[in-house]
């Protein structure tokens, strides 16, 4: 009995399909597939674009993405690491205010393995880094395969338990209870198997979501105050109020879609803008009613996710 014949697994050197790092690798991961496959390859829910060669100061940032409304930067390095580069996502992280730092590279040298580690034990919550090796592979003449290979990541479970227990010992009451009812529905939506991913939970009274395109994303929103929680979509675009009244014109049809009367808040002294769906009666007091709320929230986000989403990625 024949045995079917093997290929060989061959790896190909970076430079051979991108033999410009900046007129060729970036535009290709710049690419909405490949940017998928990085933030699969992450664990990151998605990202989105916002644009290459991104301006900081004088210098300029490989590629700049949108995660969960916060942002990322991606720094490109189709060699072996060197100072230089980490110095430049340093200076890049500081200049947009990034939540998340992704540098990739042909390989790490132990020195900046060892770097970013520091940086991810030793930074707050809101701040992490990744370092990702990307390989070329192919068997016989087929076309060639990039692999993405994470060197360095964040330990959420530590880092997030250092710093839950760093801001017990100095957060209000107020702010504990919006950390743990945060931690509370993203366990309660892994629990159900939810499709929703939201970001890490924090003592603040939001927490986001994706919607799709930079610059807009869903929110879900407590109000000790009001004794209230909502969702909403939240537009700090460059083009925002532009944006706004383009869904405005359509608010009969999407309020028929979601069977519910929305806040359009265009809030002409600033720049960002909000469509906003409360829930009312809703103390953050009363955590026996939290599992309703985070029901609530969920399909309050599922709902308004299906009627922006589509609307939101044609605007102008």
């Amino acid at each position: 009995m024949s045995k079917a014949p093997l290929g060989k697994l061959e790896r190909i050197p970076l430079r051979k399909a991108w033999a410009h790092e900046a007129g060729e690798f970036t535009p290709w991961l710049a690419q909405a597939d490949n940017l998928t496959l990085l933030a699969e390859t992450l664990g990151l829910d998605e990202l989105e674009l916002v644009g290459t060669e991104h301006p900081v100061g004088d210098f300029k940032v490989d590629i700049l993405c949108s995660d969960n409304g916060g942002k990322v930067i991606i720094e490109n390095q189709l060699e072996k690491t060197n100072h230089t580069h980490l110095g430049q996502i340093l200076t890049y992280a500081a200049g947009v205010g990034a939540r998340k730092v992704i540098w990739l590279a042909e390989s790490f040298r132990t020195e900046h393995v060892a770097a970013l580690e520091f940086l991810n034990q030793h930074t707050t919550d809101e701040l992490d880094f990744f370092a990702v090796e990307i390989e070329l592979w192919r068997i016989g003449d087929s076309p060639m395969a990039p692999s993405f290979n994470v060197v360095v990541k964040p330990n959420d479970w530590a880092k997030t338990g250092q710093q839950n227990a760093k801001a017990a010992a100095t957060m209000t009451p107020t702010k504990q209870r919006q950390l743990a009812f945060w931690t509370g529905w993203q366990a309660w939506l892994q629990a159900k198997g939810s499709t929703l991913r939201t970001q890490k939970p924090l003592p603040q009274h939001w927490t986001n979501l994706a919607l799709g395109r930079a610059g807009v994303h869903l929110a879900a929103t407590v109000n000790s105050r009001e004794k209230r929680v909502g969702m909403e979509v939240y537009i700090d675009h460059d083009n925002s109020k532009a944006m706004f009244k383009q869904l405005e014109e359509q608010k009969a049809a999407i309020q028929a879609e979601l069977n519910a009367t929305l806040d359009w808040l265009e809030l002409p002294d600033g720049h960002a803008c909000r469509i906003i769906q409360y829930r009312p009666d809703s103390p953050l007091e009363d955590e026996a009613q939290w599992p309703a709320y985070f029901a609530w929230l969920e399909a309050a986000a599922l709902g308004m996710s299906a009627a922006f989403r589509p609307r939101i990625k044609t605007l102008g």
